[in-house]
C-alpha cells in the first residue's frame, strides 16, 4: 500500500489514468495569465515556486507551429486557416470566409501545409521525470468549423450540405494530425498526456444533439484519440459546458478523462461518477464560475469537500477547478484553499 505523498507527481497522476489507486488526489492547474502574474505577485515566488506552492502535478511542453516548406505564415491574428480574430484572449471570429461558399471553393480554399514546422519548448522541468508531461495542439477542429462557416450557419449546412461540413472537418483535422504527429514524432518520449480541447457544450445543454455529435464530431475524436494512443499516450478532451449527454460518445471514442467537468445544468457529478467513473477519468469539478470568484476561502474549501466527497472514491479523479484556466478576477486565497484542501483531504 502506497502512504500519501510517497509517488512523484508522474505516479500519481499515471496511476489514477490506469484506474489504479494512488496515494493521494492528483491536482491540476490552468490559470489565466493575468492570475497567475497577480498571485505570482502577492505569494513573492517565480512561475516554478507557483507551481509548487499549489501542488501541480502536471506540466506542459509548448508547441510553436510554423508554415510549412514554401508557405506563406498566417497573417498576425489569423488562425493557420486564415480567420481573424479579435478580443480578449482567443477573441472571437472577426469574418466567416467560406460562409456562402460551394463544395468546389472549400475544395479550392487556401488550406494551410501537412508539413508544418515545429518548435518545442516548455517548462525546465518537462524533461526530469517527475511530471506528468501534456503536450500535443488543442485541435479545435469544432470551432475551427465554427469561425469557417458561423456557429448558426455551421449547424444549419449540417442538415442542408452535410458533404460540405464533411469536406471542411476533413481538411481541418487532417492538419491538426499533421501537427500532432509532427509534435510526437519530436517529443513523445517526453510527453505522458495528449490535451486536446474543443468546447462542445453552452450552460444549458450541449451545441448539438446527440445524434448530430455523433454523425460530425466522433469520427474526428475517435482520429485524434487513436493519433494519442498509436504513440503510447493518455488522451484527454476538455468541454466546457453542458455536455452530459455527449459523455457516452466520448468514453466509446477511446478518451482516457474528461476535462473541467463544469457543475451546470445537467451535469450530476454523482451520476457521472457512477456512470463512467470506471471508464474514464474526470478532471476539475470543482466550480471556477461562481465558487472560486464569489465564494471565500471557507465555502471554497466547504464546496472542495463536497466535490472530494463524490468523485475521490475509487480514483480515477484529478482535483482542480471546473476551467482550464483560472480568471484572473479570481482571489489568490479562494484558489489556495482549493489546493490545500485537495492536498490536505485528498489522501487514500
Amino acid at each position: 500500500m502506497v502512504t500519501a505523498g510517497s509517488m512523484t507527481p508522474r505516479e500519481r497522476v499515471l496511476a489514477v489514468f490506469n484506474h489504479q489507486q494512488p496515494d493521494r488526489v492528483p491536482v491540476w492547474c490552468g490559470a489565466t495569465p493575468e492570475f497567475w502574474q497577480k498571485a505570482m505577485k502577492q505569494l513573492g515566488v517565480d512561475d516554478e515556486g507557483l507551481r509548487l506552492r499549489l501542488g501541480d502535478d502536471f506540466r506542459r511542453i509548448h508547441a510553436a507551429v510554423g508554415p510549412g516548406p514554401g508557405e506563406t505564415p498566417p497573417q498576425p491574428g489569423h488562425t493557420p486557416f486564415g480567420v481573424p480574430r479579435a478580443g480578449v484572449g482567443y477573441g472571437q471570429a472577426v469574418s466567416h470566409p467560406l460562409a456562402n461558399a460551394t463544395l468546389r471553393e472549400v475544395h479550392e480554399y487556401p488550406w494551410p501545409s501537412l508539413s508544418p514546422t515545429i518548435r518545442l519548448g516548455g517548462h525546465a522541468s518537462v524533461r526530469s521525470g517527475r511530471y506528468a508531461i501534456l503536450g500535443g495542439t488543442y485541435s479545435l477542429f469544432w470551432h475551427d468549423l465554427t469561425d469557417l462557416l458561423g456557429l448558426e450557419n455551421a449547424c444549419m449546412k449540417m442538415y442542408d450540405e452535410p458533404l460540405l461540413v464533411d469536406t471542411i472537418l476533413q481538411h481541418v483535422v487532417d492538419y491538426h494530425v499533421a501537427v500532432n504527429r509532427a509534435i510526437f514524432d519530436a517529443a513523445a518520449e517526453h510527453i505522458d498526456i495528449f490535451f486536446i480541447a474543443n468546447d462542445f457544450g453552452c450552460q444549458h445543454g450541449p451545441f448539438l444533439s446527440e445524434p448530430m455529435f455523433r454523425r460530425f464530431m466522433v469520427p474526428h475524436l475517435r482520429r485524434l484519440a487513436i493519433l494519442g494512443h498509436d504513440y503510447g499516450l493518455k488522451v484527454m478532451l476538455h468541454s466546457c459546458g453542458s455536455i452530459a449527454p455527449l459523455v457516452p460518445a466520448i468514453v466509446e471514442c477511446g478518451f482516457d478523462a474528461l476535462h473541467p467537468v463544469q457543475p451546470c445544468k445537467g451535469m450530476d457529478l454523482s451520476k457521472l461518477k457512477v456512470d463512467f467513473g470506471d471508464h474514464i477519468v474526470f478532471n476539475g469539478a470543482i466550480d471556477a464560475q461562481h465558487t472560486l470568484i464569489e465564494g471565500s476561502p471557507e465555502t471554497v474549501r466547504a464546496k472542495t469537500r463536497e466535490v472530494l466527497s463524490i468523485m475521490k472514491p475509487g480514483g480515477g479523479y484529478v482535483g482542480g477547478a471546473s476551467h482550464d484556466t483560472i480568471m484572473g478576477e479570481t482571489p489568490v486565497q479562494n484558489v489556495l484553499a482549493m489546493f490545500d484542501t485537495l492536498r490536505a483531504e485528498g489522501a487514500y
